[in-house]
């Protein structure tokens, strides 16, 4: 039995998974989140970002259908979850309201929609069309790896920047959320009303 697998594919489909994640472009939103008291537990995101997205791969369609859902009222869902993440972010306004101090932001907003969103999971369905599902899976470890690390070593990272750079790349990666989210909903909302 051949396993398919191709380290161009592999590079491919991480770099595409990589861009769509950006967990690292993530950061101001995950220490924005830190610093209202929420835990934010780094193998538990990685791991369950992991299973959604091995679930999806192979189960996405079937998922979405027995619920009455298509992939493209999926992907405008999410849009509108990360447009509001977008406005806090860039607005200084809470519209999710968390259980106060010691409560987890691991799953939401984390899990999804950062890591594992509609953007995302539509991205490893359309990957599945392209190349083997031996090197999309160990392209989605990968990318999980790199999500692990940087969700540890936050700190590090907040130490660096200082108040004052979170503060800035908080407002510019606002911005960049936003243009993902209206992206996301424009590209999608056609098909649903099939203009």
């Amino acid at each position: 039995m051949e396993l398919g697998f191709s380290f161009k594919e592999i590079f491919s489909a991480f770099m595409v998974l990589f861009a769509v994640i950006d967990i690292t472009g993530s950061t101001p939103v995950i220490i924005g989140l830190k610093d209202k008291g929420l835990k934010v537990e780094p193998g538990k995101a990685a791991i369950l970002s992991s299973i959604i997205f091995l679930l999806f791969l192979f189960l996405g369609d079937a998922i979405l259908s027995l619920f009455g859902v298509d992939i493209e009222s999926f992907a405008v869902a999410g849009s509108i979850i990360i447009l509001i993440l977008a406005c806090e972010m860039i607005l200084d306004i809470e519209i999710f309201k968390y259980k106060g101090p010691g409560g987890s932001a691991t799953i939401v907003p984390i899990v999804f929609p950062l890591i594992a969103g509609a953007g995302a999971l539509t991205t490893v369905l359309s990957l599945r069309a392209e190349y083997h599902v031996a090197n999309i899976i160990v392209a989605i470890i990968l990318n999980m790896a790199i999500v692990y690390f940087v969700l540890r070593y936050l700190n590090i990272a907040e130490r660096i920047l200082g108040k004052g750079g979170v503060y800035i790349l908080r407002k510019f990666f606002g911005i960049i959320l936003l243009a993902i989210a209206v992206k996301l909903f424009t590209a999608n909302i056609a098909s649903i009303f099939q203009f």
